[in-house]
């Protein structure tokens, strides 16, 4: 992919977000100890009779079962062009078939027919309470001729869907591009959605709160920002992909791509204290231990525990690692994990949060990988936060 513009469309996979748990723990830091506990790829590029790029991955639904969904690139490997949008389920869990281990094969939910600046796969909300899956996504982002932010609903887990419906008059006729990643239901009051999405200039980044069936109110709070006109300028403060993560005390932490390399090579963090009503500039902060090549990165928040990953380097696409916080994201812990150390790009995390004793133990990864480059391959991956250490 290339400059920010291309990458914008590329990594939003879509790992969808983990349900409330009914029981709540508290790790201590001495007792993860992650492992990669197996993997699988759910897409290979590429491939004869198959579509020519596969990119941007997310699962999880209330109901407990795994899902990842993807761009399908049909002709090329561009940010621009014509797409599916390709979903697959997991067949498990079960008594015997594991969460992940075994999966249904890819059919395509939405398909933009021969648009040549067509859908760019955006992010993916999980409304606990009615069971629905909503995944939002842009129409000609890369053109803004006539661009919109679409959405589909599930009320069946996945299974079926609804007929892609515009929601531009909800939030704005501006070119956005929501996400790449997923969009959070809070937990604590007030209980409603926040999807941060970012635009391509007049404003980078932008929280929104909606009712329950999605966006549909225009209650919206923007990052204050350095004015310019200049984004795509290196060294320019331009935020764009994001993820939004809500913490045990309620507030919001918003890790977020540095897409100018505004100040370092690193990510960029802003948190909310009032549940997404305002993104205050004292609370914008550039973190120098996750070095980043400006990428779209994955946050889960897990018993306590903030986990992170991204390809760990300044300037290559390489180096997929896993780093984990017990204090929020302030210190992260010195031991990291190397997912994988060749050509990685986008990734994304959720977990399975029944609160049974398999469920504490595994967050799962969804990320782009390669060999020679970071688009050849998604891959799916388990780990085992206890290194596969009895009990808690």
């Amino acid at each position: 992919m290339g400059t920010g513009m291309q990458q914008l469309s590329v990594a939003l996979w879509l790992f969808l977000s983990a349900v409330t748990p009914l029981c709540v723990k508290h790790i201590s830091p001495e007792k993860i100890d992650p492992l990669v506990y197996e993997e699988q790829q759910l897409w290979v590029s590429g491939v004869k009779g198959k579509e020519n790029t596969y990119r941007i991955p997310l699962p999880y639904t209330p109901k407990g079962r795994l899902q990842a969904f993807a761009e399908a690139r049909k002709a090329s490997s561009r940010d621009a062009g014509q797409k599916f949008i390709a979903m697959r389920r997991s067949t498990g869990p079960s008594t015997s078939v594991p969460a992940g281990a075994t999966w249904s094969p890819t059919r395509f939910i939405v398909d933009d027919g021969q648009d040549p600046d067509g859908l760019n796969l955006g992010s993916l909300v999980v409304d606990e309470e009615k069971g629905l899956i909503i995944l939002v996504y842009s129409l000609h982002f890369h053109t803004t001729k006539a661009a919109g932010t679409m959405m589909v609903v599930s009320d069946t887990d996945g299974l079926s869907w609804s007929r892609p419906r515009n929601i531009s008059g909800q939030i704005g006729v501006q070119p956005f591009s929501p996400g790449p990643g997923f969009g959070i239901q809070k937990k604590n009051s007030p209980k409603k959605f926040v999807n941060v999405l970012h635009s391509n200039g007049t404003w980078p980044l932008t929280i929104y709160r909606s009712k329950p069936k999605g966006f549909e109110s225009k209650q919206r709070t923007l990052l204050s920002h350095i004015p310019t006109c200049i984004m795509n300028r290196m060294q320019i403060f331009n935020p764009s992909p994001n993820q939004p993560v809500e913490m045990t005390d309620g507030s919001i932490i918003v890790n977020v791509r540095n897409q100018n390399y505004y100040h370092c090579r690193c990510r960029i963090v802003v948190r909310s204290l009032d549940g997404g009503l305002t993104l205050p500039i004292d609370q914008l902060y550039f973190d120098y231990t996750l070095v980043d090549p400006a990428v779209a990165a994955g946050a889960l928040q897990k018993d306590g525990v903030l986990y992170f990953t991204n390809p760990a380097h300044e300037y290559y696409r390489i180096n997929l690692t896993l780093r984990w916080s017990t204090t929020h994201g302030q210190v992260w812990e010195n031991k990291t994990v190397r997912i994988w150390g060749g050509p990685s790009g986008y990734s994304s995390m959720t977990s399975l949060n029944s609160c049974s004793v398999e469920d504490s133990k595994f967050i799962y990864v969804i990320y782009e990988k390669g060999l020679k480059n970071y688009y050849e391959t998604i891959s799916f991956v388990k780990i085992h936060l206890f290194g596969g250490k009895d009990g808690m």
